[in-house]
């Protein structure tokens, strides 16, 4: 419970002077993971609807590849768990938005009215990049590893016959850590904005960011191709080294503007 305590008092020192009892941040937290459980329910419903539709699109690129041959299930219920999981993560995409908001929104009760009109394009940022990285791994990502994990089963004298589970299961986590990646901007943006992080800590700890980078790039599309590796992890390490210097620009306003009140002050 320490880490909830925590949190509280990071919440509290948002309020100012306002100080709640630990039952009553409790029943905060409950009331928003409630909105986000609804929020995602709501969404997963929707998309269950259309799972058939969504199901054809993730095959798609497997289609191009070995033409309209089935995948295999093995398990008497496969095809309706993977009608779940399929549903499960759109429902998790199409609520992300507000799933974002809804945390934000207990975590910084005490947000401005300017804060919250920073906040909402910040949130409608992170989803057009989350979509962004989403269609990037669909079109290019997917299938190059596709194609070469289907290469090497052959050259290793093996029938690449995918089973649904695996496959689906494959597809989605691929195109959602790529999504993911694409919110590194937002994420560091957003820790600098509340003084979590500054430009001098992100400049220092560059050669274990870009290192990491590296290795995930490397383990989210195993490719011995170097150009198609460099492809994908130079935008990562791009969009990183951007970030540090949009903090450097973000410090510098903040050290001018807290100049400008000891002016004032004196």
């Amino acid at each position: 419970m320490n880490w909830l305590r925590k949190l509280f008092e990071y919440r509290e020192s948002t309020q100012g002077d306002v100080v709640k009892p630990f039952l009553d941040h409790l029943e905060d937290l409950r009331w928003t993971l409630v909105k986000m459980a609804v929020s995602l329910v709501a969404a997963m419903s929707l998309s269950f609807l259309f799972v058939r539709d969504i199901s054809e699109i993730v095959r798609r690129p497997l289609e191009v590849l070995q033409g309209n041959e089935p995948l295999i299930t093995l398990g008497v219920t496969d095809a309706f768990m993977i009608s779940l999981q399929l549903a499960f993560y759109s429902g998790i995409v199409l609520s992300f938005p507000l799933l974002v908001f809804f945390l934000a929104e207990f975590v910084l009760p005490a947000l401005t009215s300017k804060e919250r009109r920073i906040l909402l394009p910040a949130i409608a940022a992170g989803f057009v990049l989350f979509g962004a990285g989403a269609v990037v791994s669909y079109y290019y990502v997917l299938p190059s590893t596709l194609s070469w994990f289907r290469a090497y089963a052959a050259s290793m004298g093996m029938d690449p016959r995918w089973q649904a589970r695996d496959y689906f299961a494959f597809v989605t986590h691929l195109t959602i850590s790529c999504g993911l990646f694409c919110e590194l901007p937002v994420g560091v943006i957003g820790m600098a904005a509340l003084g979590l992080v500054t430009f001098p800590m992100l400049s220092k700890s560059r050669p274990y960011a870009i290192t990491a980078i590296l290795v995930l790039v490397a383990v989210l599309s195993p490719t011995p191709d170097p150009f198609t590796f460099m492809m994908l992890a130079a935008p990562v390490v791009a969009i990183y080294e951007a970030c540090i210097w949009i903090v450097w620009i973000m410090d510098r306003r903040r050290m001018k503007a807290q100049a400008g009140e000891i002016r004032t002050l004196e």
